[in-house]
Parts: C-alpha cells; structure tokens; sequence
C-alpha cells in the first residue's frame, strides 16, 4: 500500500516536494526547477521525526541512523502530522 502527501504548491508552484509511504520505507523527493532529488529510506533505518511549524505550513525533518537528516518544507501542518505518525507507526512494528 502506498501513500502519497505533496508540499503545499502556494509556496512552491512549480516544484513542490513529496513523501511517499510504502510498505517498506519512506521516499522524499525534493523537487528544484532544475533537477531535484529523491531519498529513500527504510523504516527500520529512521530514528526520529521532527516537525518545525511555521506560520501556515511545517517543515518535517526525517532523522536516518546513518547520514544527514531530510529536510522536506511546505506541507499543511495537518499532513506533517499525518506524515510523521505513519512513520513512527510503521518503524515501532519493525
């Protein structure tokens, strides 16, 4: 089963980031006008899961066990929250 949640496109028109739930682990694509990025991790490799609310919207920040934290801004604070209980649903039944 798969989840889709895309950042808000009244900040970012053009290149909105998204998160994508799987059953295994979590991708993020951060999108810039030219090119971009995509991650993936598996559950069993996060440590944490962070939300920064903004004014109108919230930055989720996805802490791996072995690299860099992933920064995803712009979603609707109602997503964040969403996202981030999926996850730390998802890595407690690991």
């Amino acid at each position: 089963m798969e989840e889709r949640f895309k950042a808000s496109r009244l900040m970012d028109t053009l290149t909105p980031d998204e998160v994508i739930l799987t059953d295994r682990g979590v991708t993020f694509r951060i999108r810039e006008i030219l090119g971009g990025s995509e991650h993936f991790v598996f559950y069993e490799d996060i440590s944490g899961v962070e939300i920064d609310n903004g004014i109108l919207f919230a930055t989720i920040k996805v802490i791996p066990r072995a690299r860099q934290e992933l920064v995803i801004e712009n979603f609707s604070k109602d997503d964040a929250r969403r996202i981030k209980d999926l996850i730390l649903e998802r890595v407690g039944r690991r």
